[in-house]
Parts: structure tokens; sequence; C-alpha cells
């Protein structure tokens, strides 16, 4: 009884309950404001102090996304494996030595270089990362407990944004990054430190009954292959037109401060999106919120792309999209648990989270490139709708 006794408190987080939740909801708004939207505030005062086109900044951010997108399927069995505490506690360190990175980039071979390092340093500390040690923890509490980590993920642009402009306009941006990379070390370095498991607790030996399936097993089942298509395509979908809100509604007259508003106000409807989704009951089957959320994106996807105006109709339908995205943001974290149950939830998470990762990260690219090839802005967003009504339709064999 004593050894079992010692063996739970070497396991248990040293910060507990609402504690615990809390200091991994602060983590991520710390991580997703200093990993990702620190270089969406600053890539055009990088691009005017380089030379390095914008497109060429985004790339290179792009390459670290994707990155990390591959590391996640690593990250994963690591943190079903080992300890989530070292784990993503060397996930901050590995990115704020990519930020390091970054900082002392002379070419953009080198600036590419250091987002790679960041990318991989991302795998082990955002959602993914995050929500695998939820399924742990958390069990069939999961869902409240990632709507709380992604509410406040949600507010990381609101927070950081303001915070990195404001950095820039009295310090360069390299400094600024280095600024930024003692910060992430400082402020989340601890909290994964003292507020994650050391180890899992042992887990009994599976049996006949339990709700557990090898990584190998479910990849040869048709379920996991509908599933990982229909999140693609409808992450696809809601990505190329919501990052691409400003030129699809500049094409119908809205001006630009106006478009910009509406595309900060898809930020304000994925919070809104999550809170509806954990209010809602979750005794449907498994496919049913992920076709829900297909549908509802395939529908207002197409009335951004065909109504005319008035502005704040099309900024009305921009919110509920921002809505749509949020709550698909939950739908993908709770998917591989409720079809497989959460004992081999981060190496199969880390699979199945990788290509949407990817095309996630390609998503401030497929609009426009699009757009380009089929002639309009709101033609593509009928081709978003199209996509996700396949989504739809693949969902009822998820």
């Amino acid at each position: 009884m004593h050894v079992g006794a010692t063996e739970q408190a070497v396991a248990a987080p040293l910060v507990r309950g609402r504690l615990g939740l809390a200091a991994l909801a602060v983590g991520q708004v710390v991580s997703w404001g200093i990993l990702y939207y620190g270089l969406i505030v600053a890539a055009p005062v990088i691009a005017a102090d380089t030379g390095w086109s914008l497109a060429r900044i985004a790339l290179s951010f792009s390459a670290g996304l994707v990155t990390s997108a591959a590391a996640g399927i690593v990250v994963g069995r690591w943190l079903d494996e080992r300890s989530p505490r070292s784990v993503m506690t060397a996930g901050s360190l590995v990115g704020a030595a990519g930020l390091g990175a970054v900082s002392a980039a002379d070419d953009l071979a080198g600036f590419t270089l250091g987002w790679v390092i960041v990318g991989i340093g991302q795998a082990a500390v955002l959602y993914q990362a995050a929500f695998t040690v939820i399924a742990r923890r958390y069990g069939d509490g999961r869902r409240r407990a990632m709507t709380v980590v992604t509410l406040a993920g949600g507010l990381a642009s609101t927070i950081f944004a303001p915070i990195v402009a404001g950095m820039l306009t009295v310090i360069d941006w390299r400094t600024t990054f280095v600024i930024l990379a003692v910060a992430l070390i400082v402020l989340s370095t601890p909290l994964h430190w003292w507020s994650l498991e050391r180890t899992w607790p042992a887990r009994p030996p599976a049996t006949p009954d339990d709700d557990v399936h090898a990584l190998r097993d479910v990849l040869r089942t048709r379920r996991f292959w509908m599933l990982e298509l229909a999140m693609i395509a409808v992450v696809a979908a809601l990505y190329s037109v919501t990052l691409a809100l400003i030129p699809l509604l500049g094409e119908k007259g809205i001006t630009y401060e106006l478009a910009a508003w509406a595309l900060g106000l898809v930020g304000a409807g994925q919070v809104i999106g999550r809170l509806l989704y954990v209010a809602l009951p979750h005794g449907t089957a498994a496919w049913v919120p992920l076709a829900a959320t297909a549908g509802l994106s395939a529908v207002l996807l197409a009335l951004i792309a065909l109504l005319p105006g008035p502005p704040w109709l099309l900024v009305v339908v921009g919110v509920a999209l921002g809505a749509v995205r949020g709550a698909q943001t939950l739908v993908q974290g709770s998917a591989v648990a409720d079809r497989w149950g959460t004992r081999s939830y981060g190496a199969i998470n880390g699979v199945f989270a990788a290509p949407i990762t990817a095309v996630a990260a390609l998503g401030p690219a497929l609009g426009p490139v699009a757009a380009s090839a089929i002639g309009s802005y709101a033609s593509m967003g009928l081709l978003a709708a199209a996509l996700a009504l396949v989504a739809l339709v693949l969902a009822r064999f998820a």
C-alpha cells in the first residue's frame, strides 16, 4: 500500500485540480502568443528591415508549422509513454532556442532554420500536446477541460499582438524576438515543470472489454481514414476563406478598415463557438459533431460567397464562420478519444493531427492561390463550400 501511494504521489502534478488546468491554460496563452502570433505581428517590420518579401517570410513560418505537424507524431508517443513534464518543458526551451536563431538570422535560410526549430518546440507545447495531457488526466471530463484551454489560447492574439506591436515601435525586431524567447522561458517553463505529471500512473492491463486500440490497428480501419479526410476537407475549407476574409470582402466593395475588423471578429466568433460547443449535450454518435460543423461550414461559406451585402450581414456571417471554426478545434481535439478511447490517445492523435496541422499551416496561401486560379475570391468561397459538403458526406462514415 505504501509503495502504491508513493508511486501515485510521484505521478501526480504538484499543482492539482483547477490550478493545474489554469496552469495549462496560461501556458497555452503564452506559447501561442510568443511562438505563433509574434511572427504574424512582426512580419511587415521584418520585411521592411531586411528586404525579404512578406510571401517568403510567410513561407519560412509555414516551414516551421509543417515541421510542427510532423514532429507531433513523435511527441504524441512520448507524451503517452514518458513524462509530460519533461516533454512540454523541453518544448518551451526548444521554442526559445528557435526564436534566438530567428533573431540572429542573416539570410532567409537561417531565418527558415530558426522557424523549423521553433516548429519542433511548438509540437511539444501547443494544442495537440495539451490535448494529450487533458485526455489522460481528465478522462470523461476532457471536453470542458479542452474548452477552457482553447478559450485561453484564443486570447493569445488579443494579449500578445498589442504587446509585440508596442515593442516593435521602440526596439528592433531582432531584440524583440530575443525578449520573447526569454519571456517564453521565464513564463512557460516553470508552469510546465510544476503543473504537469512527472510520470503517468500505471494503467491496468487491457481486457477484452477495454476501449483500447493500438495505433497500427486504428490505422487499418476505414473509419480512421474517413475521419482524417473529412477533417482535412473542413479545415481546408474554413481556413482558406477565414484567412482571406479581407480580400474577399474587398471584392464586395467593403472598405479595408471594416474588412480588417471583420477578420478580427472571427477570433471573437471562435470563442463563442467553443462556449456553445461545451454547453451542448454530447450523448450523440461520435460522427454527429463533425457532420454538424461541416454542414454549417458549407452553408455559411456559400452565404459569404454569394451575398452582395449589406456589410453588417457579411460581418455577421464572418463571425458565424469564426464560431464554427472555434467549435471545429474542439471537435478535432475530441475526435480520437471519442472513437478509440484515451489509452493510446497521444500516438493516434499525433498521426491524425499531422496532416490537418499541415493543411492549417498552408491556410494563409490556400485562399489566394485558389482565387487566382479560378478568377475571384467569391468563386473560391463557393469551392470551399463544396469542399465542406464533401466533408459532410465523409463524416457519416467516421
